[in-house]
Order: C-alpha cells, then structure tokens, then sequence
C-alpha cells in the first residue's frame, strides 16, 4: 500500500477543523483571531509554493540546486534565530551560519551514506527532508540556547563581573552559563527521546507508516532520525555560542551591549 491520497476536497475540509479554536478564541474574546487566519493563509501558501519547487528539485535531482537549496534553508533558520532572539546581526550570522552548518551536514552525511547507504548522498529526497527535520530542531535549541546564555550574564553582569576581578579568564567565567545555557537547549530534545512512542507518535514513524512501510521500519528510521536530531542540536548549540564569544564580549571579558537590538 502506497500513500493514501488526501485530493483537494480532503485539504479543503480539513480547514473545518479551525472553527473550534477559532470559536474559544472569540468567545474568550482572545485577540488572535485575525492573526492565527492570516498564519494560516500563509502556511498554505507557503507550503503549497515549497511543495512544488521540491517536486521540482526532485525530478531535477541536480547536486548543485540542492546544495543551493540547503544554503538557503540555513540562511532562512540564521536570521530567524538572531530576528527571535533580538541580537547584533552583523555579530552574529556568521558564527550561526558555520554552527548550523556544520550541526546539519554532520548528522546528514552520517544518516545518508552510513544508514541509507546513498550513492549519491545528495540525492534531493533523501537530503532535503533529512535536513529540514535536523535543521528545524537546531532553529529552536539554539534560540533556547542563544536567548539563555547571553540573558544569564546580562542579568547577574555583577556575579560574572565578580569572576573576572577574582582572576578567572573568559573562558572560565562563562563556563557556568554556557553549562545551563547548553542543558536548557538539549533538555527538550532529550525528554523527547524519553517519551517518544508512548505520549505520541513522531513525524517520521507516522509518514513512513503512512508510506505504506511496515512499522518496524519506520521505527528504524525515527531511532536514526532521532539520533541524527540530538546530535545535530548538540554540535550547534556548543559551536555558536563558542563561536560568538570574541565578537560578543570586549577585550575585557565584558559583555558587549552593543551586541543587543
């Protein structure tokens, strides 16, 4: 059995699903109304629009258009994270575009060439959505990450100050912050793996099911995926925020404010 088709009538019923949240909004008198239509209007668009470049990409399958394609993802996820977290972007995008590059190609080239044994491990339907899954979970650790670290030394600047007048280097004054900063970034993707299966069924598992695989198989997968995930948080969030030391503190070992929109 291959995938069930949805066909337009399904997408289009689908959306009477919204009447119930948009109903306790109005009734609680919540003022998202009009912004959770638009975030829906765009969704649609937005996806509809990628949907057909992909199945472009893939007929293509060309190396060059999908590395293109992967640049693009990265660069779109590094000014999320820096519009979201509210930093310096000319401080920062560069350290978080080689962090999230290196936290996506990693886990990518192990899950493509070692796992699925791809001759070509840049094959445009394998890459493309392994790299969305990694690189959508590094966009939320490290605005976690980033968010906590950078927030804990500006607002105990005095404890961290007190570290540096006691001979401590700017090494090891930020280590207690990049400690926590670290553990807040990974804790949700490891409570994740703790319950994954039995509080819900994750995206892979559910579409290789739904793919028409045997569920073993997409257990399989989602134990990859989810590995190739952990790893790929990890390896981002320890690189941007080591990455971002020299151009966020001074010479000092104080913390920049310049660096904070």
């Amino acid at each position: 059995m291959g995938a069930i088709e949805i066909g337009a009538g399904g997408l289009a019923a689908s959306y009477v699903l919204l009447i119930f949240p948009l109903a306790a909004m109005l009734w609680l008198r919540i003022p998202l109304v009009s912004q959770t239509l638009v975030s829906v209007l765009r969704m649609t668009v937005q996806l509809l629009l990628v949907g057909f470049y992909l199945q472009f990409l893939f007929d293509l399958d060309d190396p060059r258009l999908t590395t293109l394609w992967l640049v693009i993802m990265i660069v779109v996820a590094d000014l999320s994270i820096l519009r979201t977290t509210r930093l310096c972007l000319r401080c920062f995008a560069g350290p978080l575009f080689l962090a999230l590059a290196a936290g996506t190609a990693l886990p990518l080239l192990f899950f493509v060439v070692l796992l699925l044994r791809q001759p070509n491990w840049m094959a445009a339907q394998v890459a493309v959505p392994v790299a969305g899954m990694i690189l959508g979970n590094c966009l939320r650790a490290d605005i976690v990450g980033i968010r906590t670290f950078y927030d804990s030394i500006r607002k105990s600047n005095r404890d961290y100050l007190r570290r540096l007048a006691c001979g401590a280097g700017r090494a090891e004054a930020v280590r207690p912050y990049l400690r926590d900063a670290v553990s807040a970034a990974l804790a949700p993707t490891v409570a994740t793996m703790a319950t994954v299966g039995l509080v819900s069924l994750p995206g892979m598992m559910t579409g290789v099911i739904l793919g028409g695989a045997n569920p073993m198989l997409a257990i399989q997968y989602q134990i990859a995926i989810m590995i190739a995930i952990f790893c790929g948080t990890a390896v981002t969030v320890v690189a941007v925020l080591l990455l971002t030391l020299r151009s966020a503190f001074t010479p000092y070992g104080t913390l920049d404010p310049a660096i904070f929109r």
